[in-house]
């Protein structure tokens, strides 16, 4: 079966879509689409900009996102998912490519995440850090011994067995990074990111984008969407709506989606979008499938 996959934040690079517009009369349209609801030229800071320019985060979400999106509807008729699933903000691109949310109003949604996101990330200082080579078990157990109000580590994103990144105040994050390396981490870095996404700090940005998402059309997908609060395939467009709201302070389970879209059936992984990121990570979780970016 093929499945379909969306990257996240930090994929982006200079340049990005540009052959597709060149060349490709319904790329073109779509991007000057993206520039009119935006109410800027974000392709200008894509096509041509610095990477400075396209690190903003009311430009980074929205530019992976049209690229991704605008990236598969160019297949054709190569492009016919059986399953999709995004990595955090790669889920908005997935609920596209699915049917289950139209591309003007993913397009809006990303852009309201990305303002209500820059808000909280500006309201309390936080970060993120990878955790590379303990059990996923063993990094809960450490945050969990951390965690308090006030002073939050979590995990945040389930990448796949062995990589974990975590989520909090940059104080509880440094302390975490110390007592996991002493746990036998074999590395511990902190991430070049502006907030603690996916963590309880998101709360205000939580509550900015579900007023958001209540009052736009979702629609049940033409295939099961493998949402990234629990894993698991959802076509019911109420529960998408949920698990789309909960995912800003929820962990990103990566590794549960890919394992249960691969016990499911996926056989063949397509990433859409910039960048290799989600194909690494599917051949770490599994070996015996094909992972690999458009032809």
């Amino acid at each position: 079966m093929k499945a379909f996959v969306f990257p996240g934040q930090g994929a982006q690079f200079v340049g990005m879509g540009k052959d597709l517009y060149d060349n490709n009369p319904l790329a073109k349209e779509l991007f000057e689409k993206a520039n009119e609801i935006l109410g800027y030229r974000i392709t200008d800071i894509m096509f041509e900009g610095t990477d400075e320019d396209l690190r903003q985060t009311k430009v980074t979400q929205p530019a992976v996102f049209l690229h991704s999106v605008i990236s598969a509807f160019c297949m054709g008729d190569a492009f016919k998912p059986e399953m999709t699933a995004g990595h955090s903000l790669g889920e908005f691109s997935a609920l596209v490519a699915a049917g289950a949310l139209s591309f003007e109003d993913g397009l809006k949604l990303v852009y309201a995440r990305a303002m209500a996101m820059q808000k909280a990330c500006e309201a309390a200082p936080s970060t993120m850090a990878a955790i590379i080579g303990l059990p996923d078990e063993k990094v809960e157990e450490v945050c969990a011994s951390i965690n308090k109000e006030g002073y939050v580590v979590i995990p945040a994103n389930y990448n796949n067995p062995g990589q974990l990144v975590i989520s909090g105040n940059i104080e509880a994050i440094n302390e975490a990074c110390e007592k996991l390396k002493e746990a036998g981490a074999k590395r511990a870095l902190p991430l070049k990111v502006g907030g603690a996404f996916h963590s309880p700090l998101m709360q205000p940005a939580k509550d900015e984008l579900q007023a958001a998402i209540e009052i736009t059309e979702v629609k049940a997908p033409k295939c099961p969407v493998y949402q990234n609060v629990d894993g698991k395939p959802h076509t019911d467009a109420a529960e998408i709506k949920a698990n789309l709201i909960a995912q800003l302070t929820s962990p990103v389970r990566w590794t549960q989606c890919v394992q249960n879209m691969i016990a499911d059936g996926a056989d063949d992984f397509t990433e859409c979008g910039p960048g290799k990121a989600l194909q690494g990570m599917i051949a770490k979780i599994n070996k015996e499938v094909s992972a690999h970016g458009i032809a």
